[in-house]
């Protein structure tokens, strides 16, 4: 029965996802060292909308506002910032500058909309979290913008008058950037509520909140876009006809599916005695509080400054710490990680490419490029140490034992943080990818582990570890 539901779930949840895509042609270029995305109907003739994403984000990340758009006739543009995604160039300059990163970006968001400007029609635009800013300060020193879309907004160059035509859409979760959208259109009406259109002379502002979304779910929001549809067709006097499909249920489902139904097809791994190896309420408090608190005290001491990506080079010390604190421990108290079960190793890992390649297609970039093969490499020197012991770990407890070694090492990158809030303030953002790493990756890597033992899916989940968070964070020079 549960592999019957996991296949319902994926083609069901596939069906809604291509057909989301249905008539729209999807043309990769370049602008410059930038890739780009154009979705457009083959007959396409309306204005040019240019789509830009988060921090930590990639173009596909935006495919939920960019193929409505598209299937209403509108010529859509998505591209990859600086060190996001498939652009091979890193990010530079002084974050904290709005002369620094800040202006690189909104330079290369001027280049491509000049890249893929058509007919003397306004560009809207329309953007995510980080790229709202970048979007405003480009509305205000551009003549050429029409109607603006922020998703999950904050920019400190919003006034009264700029940007002229704006749109927000904020989660229902997200309350403080929820109040800032509403200061915002107070800004133009101090009467006006959340889902009214403030007007005041030419400047037209309005919110919408998004029911249950946070910071990323936002971006599926359904209401959300059916909004950001409606707005630009009053801009543009156009009409539009289409239904917003629920992509993100459907990228939920696939995703879900595919974790289920690895449990099922994980019989073809030779099943081999895997005796379980308790640890008492002692040792297991031990190995869970010693690696929280050894790992960042030490990891702290050394100079981090090697890998081109965010906070990737401290948290690769962290791991190494934190993994071999615990092998340490429960090899002297004879607890074996077992052997290396090849077809074992082989099917985690070909299970999470499967599931790599939908996230890449339906949900984010997961491909590196040339120049992320070596940080992905490099990361392994943390990542399979740390990976192997969580997956002795885990062989060995229930439910509420597994939850408690996770969060034993989410509070050690906490305790970092503690100690040097500047310095490591983005592996925050990292906690998030860490959750559902687990819940995917490590579920998977369960069933594998239960049939052939630990050190297998360890070894695999540990690639895979290190892939996505090679992959996930933006490359940055200094």
């Amino acid at each position: 029965m549960r592999h019957i539901v996991a296949a319902l779930m994926i083609l069901s949840s596939l069906a809604v996802l291509e057909l989301a895509r249905h008539g729209v042609t999807i043309t990769r270029t370049s602008v410059g060292p930038t890739p780009v995305a154009e979705y457009a109907r083959p007959d396409a003739d309306g204005p040019v909308v240019v789509i830009a994403h988060g921090f930590a984000g990639s173009q596909q990340m935006m495919q939920g506002y960019a193929l409505p758009l598209a299937r209403a006739g509108y010529r859509v543009h998505v591209f990859d910032f600086l060190g996001h995604g498939r652009h091979p160039v890193p990010m530079s300059g002084d974050v904290t500058a709005a002369d620094g990163t800040t202006q690189l970006l909104v330079d290369q968001t001027s280049k491509v909309m000049d890249a893929v400007a058509a007919d003397d029609v306004p560009i809207a635009l329309i953007g995510h979290s980080m790229a709202t800013d970048v979007l405003v300060r480009v509305a205000a020193g551009r003549d050429d913008v029409g109607p603006v879309v922020l998703i999950s907004a904050f920019s400190r160059e919003i006034d009264a008058t700029s940007p002229r035509d704006m749109l927000q859409v904020t989660g229902a979760w997200e309350p403080g950037l929820r109040a800032f959208a509403q200061a915002s259109v107070h800004m133009v009406d101090p009467t006006a509520a959340e889902g009214d259109t403030a007007v005041n002379g030419r400047v037209l502002r309005r919110v919408v909140v998004a029911p249950f979304a946070e910071h990323v779910s936002v971006l599926q929001s359904r209401l959300g876009r059916a909004e950001a549809l409606a707005w630009l067709d009053r801009s543009y006097g156009r009409t539009s006809d289409i239904t917003i499909l629920p992509t993100g249920w459907a990228i939920l489902g696939l995703l879900a599916g595919l974790v289920l139904i690895f449990r099922s097809l994980s019989v073809v791994i030779p099943q081999r005695d895997v005796p379980r190896q308790p640890l008492s309420a002692g040792k297991t408090a031990l190995v869970l509080l010693c690696p929280m608190v050894i790992a960042p005290l030490c990891a702290f001491l050394f100079n981090t400054d090697i890998l081109p990506i965010l906070v990737a080079d401290y948290l690769v010390v962290h791991m190494l710490v934190f993994g071999t604190v615990q092998l340490a421990l429960l090899r002297l108290w004879r607890i074996s990680a077992g052997r290396l079960v090849l077809p074992a190793l082989v099917a985690v890992l070909v299970a999470c490419a499967v599931f790599g390649f939908a996230m890449d297609r339906y949900a984010a970039n997961f491909w590196p490029t040339d120049a992320r093969w070596w940080i992905v490499a490099a990361m392994l020197i943390g990542t399979l140490p740390y990976m192997i012991a969580d997956s002795v770990l885990t062989a060995n407890q229930g439910l509420w034992g597994r939850l408690c070694t996770r969060v034993s090492f989410l509070a050690s990158l906490a305790i970092a943080v503690a100690l040097d809030f500047e310095g490591l303030f983005f592996l925050i953002l990292i906690a998030p990818v860490l959750i559902l790493f687990y819940a995917v990756f490590g579920t998977m890597g369960r069933a594998a582990l239960m049939r052939s033992g630990p050190l297998s899916s360890g070894l695999a989940l540990g690639v895979v570890l290190a892939w996505a968070l090679g992959v996930s964070f933006p490359l940055f020079s200094t």
